[in-house]
């Protein structure tokens, strides 16, 4: 039988009226929309803090395990940058949870003395580094013991970084021991390098305090002063240091730390991008992230 369209407007209704009655009726055995929402949410983590000194090695370290711990472990990373003093006054405070750049077993050693018990070292993430005096490769010169014979060029100045590195005490220590008639400067580890680069240009004489790992060996033709003294030591170490109770509190991101570690190769690889990147650390090292992917996916701790 033919329906008008006049008289299918009401069974149109009550169709209507009764899949909404229907679906009202499936939903009464559902929890609310709002309960199922907050039921689902994950538990929210918390901010890691991470304090860095401004090398070039710490610069890269930091970022790259910001990166790794935002994008990859769903934390949220906080970084504040400072100088030496602070930094491990902040991990012995309980003020921030890791420093990835302490040296040892010299250039830091004062500091792992006077907070002693209350910094944790989780273990190496660098071998074979280095501090010491550098100058251009063609200066003719190969050890400390001979930089009174170039002051005059060097304009009695050796050009440090900042006040509160253990480079500096101990470059103050190597100037007593040798009896150098030279001055050392402050700066910052920005301030060195534009000095270097400037002077290797020029290929005027300079000497400054350096350390490996550092760009700045592939990008200009260097060499350290040989030490006949032992001031600065043998190679060193970088170790992660975190503040006491971190592992406690946040397994996975001391796990995270612990796996941590880069060869020579790497690193180098590392600051280089970020060097390059300027002022934008933070997508220098993502891109790095995703370059040596398999890397990154070994120091994930597995859930």
């Amino acid at each position: 039988m033919k329906i008008s369209s006049l008289n299918r407007l009401p069974l149109m209704l009550t169709a209507v009226a009764g899949l909404l009655v229907a679906s009202g009726c499936k939903q009464e055995n559902k929890a609310p929309a709002g309960d199922t929402a907050e039921a689902a949410a994950p538990a929210k983590k918390p901010v890691v803090r991470l304090v860095y000194v401004n090398w070039a090695e710490g610069v890269a370290m930091t970022h790259l395990v910001q990166a790794v711990l935002e994008d990859r472990m769903g934390y949220q990373v906080q970084t504040t940058m400072a100088d030496v003093a602070p930094v491990f006054a902040s991990l012995a405070n309980g003020d921030a949870d890791a420093f990835l750049d302490g040296w040892l077993p010299v250039t830091h050693k004062s500091y792992m003395e006077r907070f002693q018990g209350k910094v944790v070292d989780l273990g190496t993430n660098y071998e074979g580094a280095r501090i010491g005096l550098v100058v251009p490769a063609d200066l003719d010169i190969t050890s400390i013991e001979q930089l009174n014979g170039k002051k005059q060029a060097l304009n009695e100045t050796i050009v440090g970084i900042d006040s509160g590195a253990g480079i500096m005490t101990t470059t103050e220590k190597a100037i007593k021991e040798y009896g150098l008639e030279l001055k050392l400067v402050p700066s910052s580890g920005p301030a060195m390098t534009a000095e270097l680069k400037d002077a290797v240009a020029k290929k005027r004489p300079v000497v400054v305090t350096g350390w490996k790992p550092h760009w700045k060996f592939a990008r200009w033709d260097l060499k350290f002063l040989e030490d006949p003294k032992g001031v600065y030591g043998a190679a060193e170490s970088i170790h992660t240091l975190t503040r006491v109770g971190l592992e406690k509190d946040l397994p996975d991101v001391a796990a995270l730390l612990r796996n941590f570690k880069l060869d020579d190769q790497q690193l180098g690889s590392l600051m280089g991008a970020v060097s390059d990147a300027e002022d934008a650390p933070e997508k220098a090292v993502r891109e790095w992230m995703k370059q040596n992917q398999a890397l990154v996916d070994g120091w994930i701790p597995k859930a």
